[in-house]
């Protein structure tokens, strides 16, 4: 070994999306700088922290150690199954370590930079930062990062350019919903013009933009002017890719008080999907991906690229509802299951298992499906 291995570690965020699960992961920030919003329960009562350009490079340089390790591991050939295996099994390796194994076996070359808002950094530092990676870590094919809209708005043209520049290449963005009353009841702390306006302006400085929508979101309440509110802020951005996330409300975030205090009343399964196609239907003029890869959402094959797939999207879900009750229901347990990605499922190898799941819920919970369906989705919070 050309260097000692044991305490090689680097600081590791707690959580990604679901696109950049194979990619090396490498914390500018810790938690959130806002941390208000009603309907999320991450980096709750943690403090937000700025690290340093130092810090930082420290990391990724033991990052460049970690992956010379695994390389010189692995010979003249891959990092293969027998190169994971002899890291993952022993214990001189640490957590991050581990992760860095991975991202080499899976071969994808993508980072993603946590936590969750890193343009809150100085444009300065974080474009220091990116190009720091790029020269310490060959072969890398994308980076990217969460931000907040106002954070991204904030920031000069020129700045948002020498970010790109420096090979940032896309930036995850929770919009959630264009409608102003929403934004306001959630404390998202942004209006629909300043969502529309950073949007706008990461598109124009080369950015690949992912903005992600929450379906269910202003409950029974607000939904129909979510969805189509959001639907107009998205048709002014146009970005790279919507991703779709819907709502579930667990026992720790505030949204959770309007719900017991009878001020916010969640959309079912089923009502999350219609108010999904009620935005599909109203989005007009633009070039984005449509993805719904999220097991929270209820149909995971909902997906593809306007405005070429959008009828194609919207007649998956009229499809659905074309179903009798019962197969829907089925569909449902099968999917809060993990199953089942979209309908088509239903006759697949995953049918009798689903039926099966089904008949002990009603056996156990009669007249209870409703309720044991959430918990099983509330399970995957």
């Amino acid at each position: 070994m050309p260097f000692p291995v044991k305490d090689l570690a680097i600081e590791q965020g707690p959580i990604r999306p679901p696109s950049e699960a194979r990619s090396l992961f490498i914390r500018l920030t810790r938690n959130c700088p806002w941390n208000r919003c009603l309907f999320c329960s991450v980096y709750k009562r943690a403090k937000f922290s700025l690290r340093s350009v130092e810090e930082i490079k420290a990391d990724i340089d033991t990052a460049a150690q970690m992956i010379a390790h695994i390389k010189d591991l692995a010979g003249s050939g891959p990092v293969d199954d027998r190169v994971v295996s002899q890291v993952f099994h022993s214990a001189s390796y640490s957590d991050s370590f581990r992760h860095t194994a991975a991202w080499l076996y899976y071969g994808e070359g993508s980072v993603f930079l946590q936590d969750a808002n890193n343009f809150i950094m100085k444009a300065g530092d974080l474009a220091e930062v990116v190009e720091y990676l790029h020269a310490r870590i060959p072969g890398i094919t994308r980076v990217t990062t969460y931000a907040r809209s106002k954070s991204v708005g904030q920031k000069k043209p020129e700045d948002l350019r020498r970010i790109r520049e420096a090979g940032l290449d896309r930036i995850h963005i929770g919009m959630e919903t264009g409608h102003d009353p929403l934004l306001q009841y959630i404390k998202k702390g942004v209006s629909a013009a300043e969502q529309i306006e950073a949007g706008q302006k990461a598109v124009a400085a080369g950015f690949q933009l992912s903005e992600y929508v929450m379906p269910g979101l202003g409950g029974k309440e607000m939904s129909k002017g979510h969805a189509l509110d959001t639907a107009l802020a998205l048709n002014r951005i146009n970005p790279h890719f919507i991703r779709l996330r819907t709502l579930r409300i667990p026992r720790k975030v505030g949204l959770r008080a309007e719900v017991e205090a009878g001020r916010f009343t969640m959309l079912g399964d089923e009502e999350c999907l219609k108010e999904i196609r009620l935005l599909l239907a109203n989005l007009e003029g633009i070039s984005s991906q449509v993805v719904s890869d999220h097991i929270m959402n209820l149909m995971e094959t909902v997906g593809g690229e306007l405005p070429r797939d959008k009828e194609n999207m919207l007649a998956l879900i009229d499809d659905y509802f074309d179903l009798p009750e019962e197969e829907r229901l089925l569909y449902r347990v099968g999917r809060r299951a993990a199953l089942f990605r979209g309908p088509h499922d239903l006759a697949g190898p995953g049918r009798e298992r689903a039926q099966e799941i089904l008949r002990q819920i009603r056996e156990a919970h009669p007249g209870r499906e409703e309720e044991i369906l959430r918990r099983m989705a509330d399970q995957f919070i």
